[in-house]
């Protein structure tokens, strides 16, 4: 019987660098953060699992997160493949979370979408300008295009077994949100910091309230501002002003 559960091989891209970070926190030399650097978290070194689970369970703000992630994917850049490991294994709870997103519902790209949410990531770590703020964002949004990417070159493969027979309206080719948000903040539509709030909660793992709290107001306000600019896309996207990225779209058509 068909199961619309996510299923996967036995090892993914995702699993097998879990296994390499598990090797490379065990004991008796497991891999070591010196995390007295970064203002805001405990003044000590740790392993770099017990990093991992600080991250998971504790709340940082930007500042911390930031610092945090410029050491990591320092080191990754310059001490070696342990440390890419390393980071790569700090940051896998978000990728599998990201990978399961993207490839709810589609199972036989699972494998696939796991693949690229870790290439993505990877090529970030190895790239990313870490002088701006919203390192980790910035590192995460790279993962979720990469995986994503996989489910939209899939998109038209192959007929749907549903399809019904005759003549239908074809579906505009809006593509991927963060292609929609591109187009709406390039034609003035809303700004580049709308267009990151959506993404950042609606397609990534940040929370409002947090980022509300680090731009000093309340997270009901941050929440009307995107529900302005969402509703100026879903308008942009019913006139059809979003279907095309070569097509401009005039201030005054708002």
């Amino acid at each position: 019987m068909a199961t619309t559960t996510r299923t996967r091989t036995a090892e993914t891209a995702l699993t097998s660098a879990e296994k390499a970070f598990e090797l490379l926190t065990c004991e008796p030399a497991p891999l070591v953060f010196d995390a007295r650097s970064v203002p805001g978290l405990p003044d000590t070194t740790m392993p770099l699992n017990e990093l991992r689970n600080l991250l998971m369970y504790g709340r940082y703000d930007s500042d911390t997160t930031d610092e945090l992630w410029r050491q990591l994917a320092g080191h990754a850049r310059e001490r070696g493949p342990a440390w890419m490991v390393g980071a790569i294994g700090v940051a896998l709870p978000a990728l599998t979370h990201l990978a399961a997103k993207i490839s709810r519902g589609r199972p036989r790209h699972a494998d696939d979408v796991d693949s690229e949410v870790l290439a993505g990531f990877l090529h970030a770590l190895r790239t990313a300008d870490l002088a701006p703020p919203r390192l980790w964002l910035r590192l995460c949004w790279a993962a979720w295009r990469a995986g994503a990417a996989v489910v939209k070159a899939d998109d038209g493969e192959e007929l749907p077994l549903d399809l019904p027979s005759g003549s239908r309206s074809p579906r505009m080719p809006y593509g991927h949100p963060d292609l929609l948000l591109g187009r709406a903040a390039a034609a003035g539509l809303i700004t580049a910091e709308a267009a990151e709030l959506i993404s950042a909660t609606r397609f990534g793992d940040a929370l409002i309230e947090q980022l509300a709290a680090e731009k000093g107001l309340t997270a009901p306000v941050l929440r009307m501002r995107r529900r302005r600019a969402e509703r100026i896309v879903a308008a942009a996207v019913t006139r059809g002003d979003l279907s095309s990225p070569s097509r401009e779209v005039l201030a005054g058509d708002r």
